[in-house]
């Protein structure tokens, strides 16, 4: 706060936040730390990838640790310049209705409202849509999407996304949420935020009480390390969890932030206790520029291998790889069905035992 000249009430303003993000090397060598080799290498990188990272986040940053999580999610690496990868290889643009939507499945989709994230994430999926501006798609754009779902009984579920749906202004949210709750087949409408993890001062008491107008509404976030669970994350997390919106975690499996089964097992208990279900653990995708963050499938099942059974269920996710050019997304799983028989089914269990089970119906 000192450094930016603010006060406790502005910190506390997202829109201050937001107005003061870094987007280039100016302060970064005093804040945490950087050397003039760091310097240059950042400014290379944001010579193609934009980068930007809220004062919030970037005071979490331990500049004493040269491997800090934080900081590896959010400084620019020489590694991003590496070409390994695909911009788009979940093929978005290939299963786009059009500009705003994307849909795989048959009940359905999702609409991308803006470009703006609280922090732009160095292994983002979509890097390729930051662009060098921040953009809120016009409302006509989105109204064109609002018709497309209401043409469409089949869609049961929209997921607005971004960038980060918490981005856009009051106004605009409570707008499209009130059109799509005009939608007699739309059940369920979630939204993508990394707000309570990079920006928590957007979660204000009018966001929470436009969502909790539009139940059932659900929020799924994205926390990648324990030391992001803040206080300021857990009043974030708890103000929407006290409106009655149920929240999930979709922790990215990253190469030295998080591919550690100790690691997870202390984020997702963590979570828990601000009331966040830990949801899904995405396999990295092998987007342009990110392939320094990229793990083994092995390291994925080894972490949901030492989960099951040293915390409860509730702080299991399900390990998700997303099949190539928009296949979609398939659950992996440590084995633990060994033979299964018309009679008889075999098993281990999470200490490695070997049992039985009788494999009948009652025919």
């Amino acid at each position: 706060m000192e450094h930016l000249n603010a006060s406790e009430r502005d910190y506390d303003d997202y829109r201050w936040q937001m107005k003061n993000r870094f987007t280039g090397t100016k302060g970064l060598d005093e804040l945490i730390g950087l050397s003039g080799e760091e310097i240059h290498r950042v400014n290379d990188v944001a010579e193609n990838y934009r980068f930007a990272v809220s004062p919030y986040y970037l005071s979490l940053i331990d500049p004493e640790n040269p491997d800090c999580p934080v900081k590896k999610q959010s400084i620019p690496s020489i590694a991003e310049l590496n070409n390994i990868g695909e911009l788009d290889p979940m093929d978005e643009k290939g299963h786009a209705i059009h500009e705003i939507i994307t849909r795989r499945y048959p009940d359905r989709l999702i609409i991308k409202v803006t470009n703006i994230c609280g922090m732009f994430c160095r292994f983002c999926q979509r890097r390729r849509l930051i662009g060098e501006f921040d953009k809120i798609v016009p409302r006509q754009k989105i109204q064109k999407a609002i018709d497309y779902i209401a043409e469409n009984s089949e869609i049961r579920d929209v997921l607005i996304t971004g960038g980060d749906a918490f981005m856009v202004s009051d106004d605009m949210l409570d707008w499209l949420l009130g059109e799509l709750r005009k939608i007699k087949h739309v059940e369920i409408i979630r939204l993508g935020t990394r707000t309570p993890v990079t920006l928590p001062q957007r979660v204000t008491k009018e966001i929470v009480n436009i969502l909790k107008k539009y139940h059932p509404i659900f929020v799924n976030t994205q926390f990648n390390h324990p030391i992001e669970v803040t206080p300021e994350a857990k009043q974030a997390c708890e103000m929407l969890a006290d409106a009655g919106i149920p929240l999930g975690n979709q922790m990215v499996l990253l190469n030295g932030i998080n591919n550690n089964k100790f690691v997870v097992r202390k984020l997702n208990q963590a979570l828990l206790k601000i009331r966040v279900k830990p949801y899904y653990i995405f396999h990295p995708k092998i987007v342009k520029g990110t392939s320094h963050f990229w793990v083994k499938i092995e390291d994925g099942l080894e972490i949901m291998e030492s989960l099951r059974g040293r915390t409860s269920g509730l702080a299991i996710p399900t390990y998700i790889i997303n099949g190539p050019k928009g296949m979609g997304k398939t659950p992996i799983l440590p084995n633990y069905l060994m033979y299964l028989g018309k009679d008889k089914a075999a098993f281990r269990n999470w200490q490695g035992e070997y049992f039985e089970v009788d494999n009948l119906d009652m025919e």
